[in-house]
């Protein structure tokens, strides 16, 4: 079927889309066609440059999710269909001797935070009968434990809830609610990962591709759940780990 991945006409907001997969992601949406908001605490000039040096359609805003609210207002009559929380936070100790502000400070941005920018997408569209489609990023921890994070490991937990609940009240709106769930990807907060060379072997050993992934392969996996290929899936939690699960 003629243009089954397109996203041309369409208007959509990546957030945390400086740099990593955030940027991956906002430039594969406009690879295909849409027109994107980059949205990161930082600013997102490099993603907008390479959008544009492709021909595409960019523009930049800056939000510092610290603040779970600071997206409800971005919605309001300004024509967005698509959406992509990928903006979010990590902060290691041992269960024992986690902190509250930690806590706080990592639930807040990856998982309320993302559910109230959803809530006023989702308002939005409902409002005014229109068709769409939110993409969460949430993790291999998601569905494992994992060593000395448990608030980013609860609030990836809460991200693919948060996820299925969406996608059963949403459907019936035509807006589809998916996660995406990154394996072991080569980007700067894995860096220190990939240069421990013990470590950097224990994991790609237990990974079936063998190699770390790319950026594109979370970008590419985004702009078809945004697209019309996926309009019957909804409430999935798709990991893109290489197999890593799947060992």
């Amino acid at each position: 079927m003629s243009g089954l991945f397109s996203l041309a006409s369409k208007r959509a907001l990546v957030t945390g889309a400086n740099t990593g997969i955030g940027q991956a992601i906002a430039v594969a949406l406009a690879g295909q066609g849409a027109a994107v908001t980059c949205v990161g605490r930082r600013a997102c000039d490099e993603t907008v440059e390479r959008i544009e040096a492709a021909g595409g359609t960019a523009d930049s805003l800056l939000l510092d999710f610290a603040d779970p609210m600071a997206a409800k207002e971005v919605f309001k009559g300004a024509g967005y269909t698509l959406l992509v929380n990928n903006a979010g936070i990590i902060r290691r100790a041992d269960s024992v001797d986690y902190s509250e502000e930690d806590w706080d400070a990592v639930v807040d941005v990856n998982m309320k935070a993302l559910f109230f920018t959803c809530q006023a997408f989702g308002r939005e569209l409902i409002a005014k009968g229109q068709e769409g489609a939110v993409v969460n990023i949430a993790s291999l921890l998601s569905f494992q434990g994992g060593i000395r994070v448990p608030a980013y490991t609860a609030s990836k937990h809460g991200v693919a809830g948060i996820t299925k609940i969406l996608a059963n009240e949403w459907a019936r709106h035509g807006i589809t609610v998916n996660a995406i769930a990154p394996g072991y990807i080569a980007t700067n907060n894995t860096e220190a990962l990939r240069e421990d060379a013990e470590r950097s072997k224990a994991i790609l050993e237990r990974i079936p591709a063998g190699r770390w992934g790319d950026p594109e392969d979370i970008g590419g996996t985004a702009a078809y759940l945004c697209s019309r290929a996926a309009r019957y899936v909804t409430g999935a939690v798709l990991n893109v780990d290489g197999g890593w699960l799947a060992r």
